[in-house]
């Protein structure tokens, strides 16, 4: 059974696809209000000129038993975030679960070698430092936004709950020296977000889903490798978001396969897939 999250409203960002519409679907089973914010809609442009929308995501959380709500918003400006989180406001009152799932380092990769003709695992002295900039600013900066957006109606109102999709680095060194980097700034500032906000009542954490059966990964035939689908996560965070201890993790980048042993929750297809670690499974 899923949490109850009735009457709840969350805000979901980067959810045209992938995790981030795992997460709206999780929340949307949990009967909460969802509002899925992307840049790629049915009625502008697409990323990559991909068929997925924030349209699509509203509609999927409305067929999982919750509301759903789209916003088109690029997460690269604050001002638009600002806009966003005011909107949100507006129209709701209130903001009780923020999840960044923004993510644009994987853009242009084929399945073997990236726009700047890198494979997964190049070696750093080997290719050119600027890509890096583009992991930096379609991840941890996104998350940030969002945050330091939200966190003030978070912080009067004493309680909330903001979630940064991630990977955990604890274990050791992730194979990609950009890819590395940038989870590693989102995990810090998962740690620092929370270090401000704990006190006020406000939980911040990363959240580390593993391989996930994503859209990208179907389309480079990379689906066999996956260890769980989107869902998983999003299950996770409807837990996180439904637990009254959830302070209690605050700070921590947490993953998916542990929380589901913790909380009880299954995937999609009934499967409860242990913590992914990278080096034990294919990249």
């Amino acid at each position: 059974m899923a949490p109850s999250l009735r009457g709840k409203v969350c805000l979901v960002a980067g959810a045209s696809r992938g995790v981030g519409r795992g997460l709206a679907r999780g929340l949307g089973e949990a009967g909460a209000t969802v509002i899925v914010t992307a840049r790629s809609s049915e009625t502008g442009r697409r990323t990559e000129t991909r068929p997925e929308a924030i349209e699509d995501t509203a509609r999927a959380v409305d067929a999982a038993g919750g509301e759903g709500h789209h916003y088109l918003c690029d997460h690269t400006s604050e001002r638009a975030v600002d806009e966003l989180v005011h909107w949100c406001l507006r129209r709701f009152g209130r903001i009780d679960v923020a999840a960044s799932s923004v993510w644009g380092g994987n853009e242009g990769y084929d399945g073997e070698r990236y726009p700047d003709g890198a494979a997964w695992g190049t070696p750093f002295w080997r290719r050119s430092a600027e890509p890096f900039s583009r992991y930096l600013g379609t991840g941890p900066y996104p998350a940030l936004l969002l945050a330091r957006a939200v966190a003030p109606a978070m912080v009067a109102a004493k309680q909330g709950l903001i979630a940064f999709v991630s990977f955990g680095t604890e274990d050791g060194y992730l194979g990609d020296v950009y890819y590395d980097l940038a989870k590693a700034a989102t995990n810090r500032l998962a740690l620092a977000c929370a270090a401000e906000l704990a006190p006020a009542g406000v939980c911040a954490l990363g959240l580390s889903p593993g391989f996930v059966a994503t859209e990208r990964v179907r389309d480079l035939g990379q689906d066999a490798l996956a260890t769980e689908t989107p869902l998983y996560a999003g299950r996770a965070l409807a837990a996180l978001a439904a637990d009254p201890s959830v302070l209690d993790r605050a700070g921590r980048t947490v993953h998916v396969g542990d929380l589901a042993r913790a909380y009880g929750f299954t995937d999609a297809d009934g499967r409860q897939p242990e913590r992914f670690r990278i080096g034990e499974d294919e990249a």
